[in-house]
This record gives structure tokens, C-alpha cells and sequence, in this order.
């Protein structure tokens, strides 16, 4: 471990910290999250997910940041791109049970509102996630692709985020083999909708944070996305 490594868990540390130590830090995040869970969903992937993503660079470059990278416009766009998972958790969270009741598991909804772990909670946490998954999922990581190329083409200048975004040219660059091999193919299935369905398992006020958290863990995948794009 480089000093730099040690100086990055130290800080994430510092930072963290407080939320452990002082119960009114936790009370006060805790009140917030619940008044402002939009606001919070900004600021959670703004933070956590761009904090993944340096942890990628770190692991294809050995740096945390490098000249282009752009982490503020990256963390502007994972804000927004927070706001759309915000909205896609409350989407599938409410119609996915619905449409088991509408298959025939006429207590679906009880169950996933219920605090009692049982096999069918499982079901319908795991029916979320895979929907979720499986019909937004592949959107969002496609957009997120296109933004990534966006800013780096521009730099990693703040700036790039005013300026128009060739779509067309980007979506025609992205190594769809990659994106679909990889990304949509493995990391969709054995990752993502196992690591939601437990998401959908916890507390409806600790979902969003934990998939936050889960960001930090995206941009490991894209790191190993990234540098297996650039084999032959």
C-alpha cells in the first residue's frame, strides 16, 4: 500500500466517522434523508459514486486523479443520474409487488412492507431488483457511458456539462462488445441484481445510501470494463 492509498482511507474515515461517533450526526442525517430523500440522493451519488469511480482510476492508472479526469462534472452527473435511481427505486419498489399480486401472490405487498424476513419478502425484493435491473438498469449505464466519453472529450472541464452532447457520435464509439459482454451480460446478473435484492431487503430509509454505496463498487467494474475494452 502506497501513502497515498493510506491518505485516501484516512480521509474516508474522517469523513465517515462522525455518522458512528455522534448519535445526533446520524439523528440529523437520518431526519434529513427522510424530509429531503431527493436532495440526499443527489449529494449520496454525487459523493459515493464518484468516489468509485477515483478508485477505478486509481486501478487502471495508479493515480486518484490525472489531468482530463473531470471529477467535479463526474460528480454533478452521478448527482443527476442519483435522482433517476431515487425515482427508479420508488417505481419498481411499488410496481413490481403489484404486478406479483397480479400474477396471483395476492399478499405481495403486505409482505414486502412487513419486517419479517421470510421466503416470500426474498421473492419480492429479488422481483425488484431484477426488473429494476433488466429494464432500467441497461439505460442508465448507457447514459453514464455517454457522459463519462462526453467529459472526457472535453477535458474534464466543468464546462463540458453545457455544451450539447454528440450522441450519435458517442454511442457509435462505445465498445458495444464490452458494454454488452461485460457490463449488461455479467455484471447485471451476478452483481447487480443479487446486490439489490438485498438492498430491497433493508429499511426503506437505508436503500438508497446502500446502493450509493454499491456505486463505489460500479466504478471497480468499470475500471475492469475500461481495461478489458482496450484488449484485442
Amino acid at each position: 500500500m502506497k501513502r497515498k492509498d493510506l491518505y485516501f482511507i484516512l480521509a474516508a474515515m474522517v469523513l465517515l466517522s462522525p455518522f458512528f461517533i455522534f448519535d445526533s450526526v446520524l439523528e440529523a442525517y437520518q431526519s434529513f434523508n427522510y424530509e429531503h430523500g431527493m436532495i440526499m440522493s443527489f449529494i449520496k451519488f454525487a459523493v459515493l459514486a464518484t468516489t468509485g469511480e477515483v478508485i477505478g482510476l486509481r486501478i487502471k492508472t495508479g493515480n486518484y486523479n490525472q489531468k482530463g479526469f473531470g471529477i467535479l462534472p463526474r460528480a454533478i452527473v452521478w448527482g443527476f443520474l442519483g435522482l433517476t435511481i431515487q425515482m427508479a427505486f420508488i417505481i419498481f419498489s411499488t410496481g413490481a409487488p403489484m404486478f406479483l399480486v397480479y400474477l396471483g401472490i395476492e399478499n405481495a405487498i403486505e409482505t414486502f412492507a412487513g419486517n419479517a424476513f421470510t421466503p416470500g419478502k426474498v421473492l419480492v425484493a429479488f422481483t425488484i431488483s431484477a426488473t429494476m435491473n433488466l429494464i432500467y438498469a441497461p439505460i442508465m449505464m448507457t447514459l453514464h457511458k455517454i457522459t463519462d466519453t462526453h467529459i472526457e472529450r472535453h477535458h474534464g472541464q466543468t464546462s463540458s456539462l453545457l455544451k450539447p452532447i454528440h450522441m450519435g457520435q458517442i454511442m457509435s464509439d462505445i465498445n458495444w462488445k464490452v458494454q454488452w459482454n461485460f457490463v449488461f451480460k455479467k455484471t447485471i446478473p451476478f452483481f447487480w441484481i443479487p446486490a439489490h435484492t438485498i438492498t430491497f431487503l433493508l429499511p426503506a430509509e437505508y436503500r438508497v445510501l446502500f446502493a450509493a454505496f454499491l456505486g463505489i463498487m460500479l466504478g471497480v467494474l468499470l475500471a475492469f470494463a475500461a481495461v478489458s475494452g482496450k484488449k484485442p
